[in-house]
């Protein structure tokens, strides 16, 4: 392939000991890049170390003031209070309170109405309607008034037995995160997400101060289905759902913890406005992991992953791998005419970046700056030997934790009507998600699905007053 004489110019940058880039008083990340302003061919037959990883100074692991709260518990509740707290919670039964009290005075109802049943909710009532949120999740119906039909087929009388359909409907009808009294469309941050913006932006803030995630952390966007009429609803077709609501989220990509996220809306779009000069995916990736700065690296797909990213980054020493479009810009211009046969590989160097084609089934193109143009071994399904690059290998087993938390039963429902309600029920299975995690941190041994029929028991033990031997046992036979 290439000769070793055309990777000369690039060959002392790469080969640089990990002082170099990890001391203050090393040379400045713009001389590196500037100092190999053209994209360098690589000889991939050559010997050459890997730039080394920026290191890494920050202690990864559950927050010592939530270490304290936890302490040695193994209660799931404990857990997933750490999120959802007497704060969080008092907000929203006043809110939903507010909204049914308003709701009467401007409202002119007949004698028959339902909602005339309304009586305000309290904390204790609002664990048991999240417990049921939760569990449907798990035990999946078509039709919401089949969780308290008493026809054989159909029944699963649990529901019932926590909450009657009646009060359970009042509840979702009232459900409120907002005063709208104190909106004002002129100084609000995002108009569009009025009615969530508060409960998203508390339980944001609980997410970043509970945990601080390992090295590895990667962006992702999460659809959450949603078929009612909204501005903002958007398509992806490589998700399951495809139109929805999207989040960016930034996760440890180990244990999928969802650290920080943002509701994408459009042109309104929350951004930190430091960034708001560079493109959509820029931006996005440089709000989500500002406080992270300087101590990860980061996992991107092709939509975040640029040149441009890379070196931003790379000045916050920062260091990213990802997948990236061949026809991006800034790559070199072989890439957008290159034609590879199987098994092969075509790989360039500036600076500290390093950016490669390789034909597998299709073509692939990966940027890194950590890694070198290497092939290696892995083993096929077939139990066959194949080389692939180690790139590509590495950021497929560091990408593996980062869909888990939308892999287990989500409470959101597609014909949920309203998109805050529905973002809500998303933000409850972050934070139950996220609860899991901080539990196997601290030592749990309960797996995802036992861990969440157990938090479900929990809450409604809390919503009844009840130890947990006067609660309805036949969740277990729900769940199945």
């Amino acid at each position: 392939m290439d000769s070793s004489s055309d990777y000369s110019d690039c060959e002392d940058l790469i080969s640089a000991s990990e002082d170099d880039y990890s001391s203050s008083e090393s040379e400045s990340d713009d001389d590196t890049l500037n100092s190999a302003r053209n994209w360098c061919p690589i000889d991939i037959h050559a010997s050459t170390p890997a730039p080394p990883n920026f290191q890494f100074t920050s202690t990864p692991g559950i927050n010592p003031s939530t270490k304290i709260l936890l302490g040695n518990t193994d209660d799931p509740m404990m857990f997933f209070s750490i999120f959802f707290d007497e704060k969080i919670m008092s907000f929203i039964v006043e809110e939903t309170n507010r909204y049914a009290e308003d709701f009467f005075k401007k409202s002119d109802l007949t004698p028959s109405s339902r909602a005339l049943n309304w009586k305000n909710t309290d904390i204790k009532e609002l664990n048991l309607f999240l417990g049921l949120l939760l569990l449907q999740g798990m035990v999946s119906k078509s039709v919401e008034a089949w969780y308290w039909s008493k026809r054989p087929i159909l029944s699963t009388p649990f529901f019932g037995q926590i909450m009657s359909e009646k009060r359970y409907g009042l509840l979702m009808k009232f459900l409120h995160f907002k005063n709208s009294d104190k909106f004002d469309k002129k100084t609000h941050p995002n108009p569009k997400l009025r009615k969530i913006f508060d409960i998203h932006e508390m339980l944001v803030q609980k997410f970043k101060s509970a945990y601080t995630p390992n090295q590895s952390v990667a962006i992702d966007e999460s659809l959450v289905a949603f078929k009612g009429l909204l501005g903002w609803k958007q398509y992806i077709p490589t998700k399951r759902a495809r139109f929805g609501l999207k989040f960016f989220q930034l996760c440890e990509s180990e244990s999928g913890y969802i650290w920080n996220s943002i509701i994408y809306t459009g042109k309104g779009t929350i951004f930190m406005e430091e960034y708001e000069h560079y493109g959509l995916s820029t931006k996005c990736v440089l709000t989500l992991i500002h406080e992270l700065k300087n101590n990860v690296y980061l996992l991107t797909d092709n939509f975040y992953t640029s040149p441009e990213v890379a070196e931003i980054l790379l000045k916050y020493k920062t260091d990213v791998i990802g997948t990236v479009r061949g026809n991006r810009k800034g790559l070199p211009a072989e890439f957008k005419t290159l034609k590879l046969k199987k098994g092969e590989i075509k790989a360039f160097q500036k600076g500290k970046i390093m950016v490669l084609q390789w034909r597998g089934k299709k073509t692939l193109t990966m940027l890194s700056t950590i890694h070198i143009a290497e092939l290696v071994s892995v083993e096929s399904r077939k139990s066959t030997t194949k080389q692939k690059p180690k790139v590509v290998v590495d950021y497929n087993r560091s990408m593996g934790g980062v869909d888990k938390s939308d892999q287990y039963y989500p409470s959101t429902r597609s014909r949920q009507r309203k998109y805050y309600k529905k973002i809500f029920r998303h933000l409850l299975d972050q934070a139950v998600w996220n609860a899991f995690v901080l539990y196997k941190k601290n030592g749990g041994d309960l797996k995802h699905v036992a861990f969440r029929m157990k938090l479900i028991e929990r809450l409604c033990e809390e919503g009844r007053g009840l130890p947990s031997s006067k609660v309805p046992k036949s969740i277990e036979n729900v769940a199945r």
